[in-house]
């Protein structure tokens, strides 16, 4: 019982240097686990949209985690580590799916543009903002959604995604001004 409540003492930094060094079952893992669970599920779940992806994304980041957990180098926060893979993750796991529904739309032999029976976008539908967010990138939208819906700082963003942060800026910028282009409506 002491080992659990040092555990829960230890920084998120010491913690993974201590599951660095420990096997398949020790505490420093599970309680890195049981501290990033909650923040994990909700960027895979901002980021994919929908419960059963957010679910099978945020497992596989701790799968990840637990395989790659001695490769925390201590360079930045362990959270920022640990929500880089996160967004890995999403966006591996959205390339997947947009493939997957191409794919299904040539086997049913029927496209977005080819359906007859799609209604047309009028300028009085209320628009979603995942709907809003398809015309980027993935990696855009995701830079986006961290941005504002998750508060990151320019600087974390930049770590995450491993580019600078005037790059992450002009990023963002580029990526509201497609937005703007395409939605000229919407107060951004």
């Amino acid at each position: 019982m002491n080992a659990v409540l040092d555990a829960v003492e230890l920084s998120d930094e010491q913690l993974a240097a201590d599951a660095a060094r420990e096997g398949a079952n020790g505490l420093a893992f599970a309680e890195l686990m049981r501290r990033y669970r909650d923040r994990v599920w909700k960027i895979c779940y901002r980021l994919l949209g929908n419960e059963h992806d957010a679910h099978d994304a945020a497992q596989e980041v701790f799968v990840r985690l637990f395989f790659q957990r001695g490769r925390f180098e201590g360079r930045s926060k362990f959270s920022t580590w640990v929500h880089g893979i996160a967004v890995r993750v999403c966006l591996t796991f959205r390339r997947g799916r947009g493939r997957r529904q191409r794919h299904e739309s040539s086997v049913l032999g029927e496209t977005l543009d080819e359906r007859s029976d799609a209604p047309e976008a009028s300028p009085d539908t209320a628009l979603d903002l995942d709907q809003i967010l398809e015309v980027l990138n993935e990696e855009d939208r995701a830079l986006l959604i961290l941005k504002y819906a998750e508060e990151y700082t320019y600087d974390e963003l930049a770590e995450i995604f491993e580019i600078s942060p005037s790059a992450c800026k002009m990023r963002i910028s580029r990526a509201r001004e497609k937005l703007q282009e395409k939605y000229p409506d919407l107060e951004l």
